[in-house]
């Protein structure tokens, strides 16, 4: 038997399921960019953390930017789904990535710059180590005094001499 549908209507929804709502318009072209920017920075913060972690000195310099891309693309991410919301369009489409990816990148550069911050003497050591070291064997002596060095300055920190 076949239910009665009102004309020009869905009529009575199925048990559990919500009504459909109209779509929303697309979001203005400016914020749209920004959204897109957003996703950009979100990138750029990850994959200029990776590359910077090869030299010591340069992480750094490349830390301290990718925690700048980082909040810059949280911050045009969330204002871009702001605007949108405020103005009643759609949520643009990569403004949530653009937040997710900067979040991220913010999170990991903070890490290393805190890893930098408490093992610089170790790692300092460690980078100038291996960048002398011409045999497997020498290049194990270098991981095994970083190993020994962090795992005292690790014990150092839990028992707060």
């Amino acid at each position: 038997m076949a239910r009665y549908q009102p004309p020009g209507g869905r009529g009575t929804q199925p048990r559990g399921m919500l009504p459909s709502r109209r779509p929303l318009p697309p979001p203005e072209p400016a914020v749209r960019q920004r959204a897109l920017a957003a996703l950009a920075l979100g990138v750029l913060s990850l994959v200029g953390l990776m590359l910077g972690l090869g030299n010591l000195r340069r992480g750094i310099f490349v830390a301290v930017l990718t925690l700048l891309f980082a909040g810059a693309a949280i911050w045009l991410g969330v204002t871009a789904s702001k605007k949108a919301r405020r103005s009643g369009t759609a949520r643009p489409r990569w403004a949530v990535s653009g937040v997710v990816l900067g979040s991220f990148g913010l999170a990991f550069s903070a890490l290393w710059l805190l890893v930098l911050a408490v093992f610089w003497p170790q790692l300092s050591t460690y980078y100038t180590c291996m960048s002398g070291a011409n045999t497997v064997a020498a290049q194990q002596a270098c991981h095994s005094q970083l190993t020994n060095s962090v795992g005292g300055e690790l014990s150092v920190l839990q028992n707060g001499r």
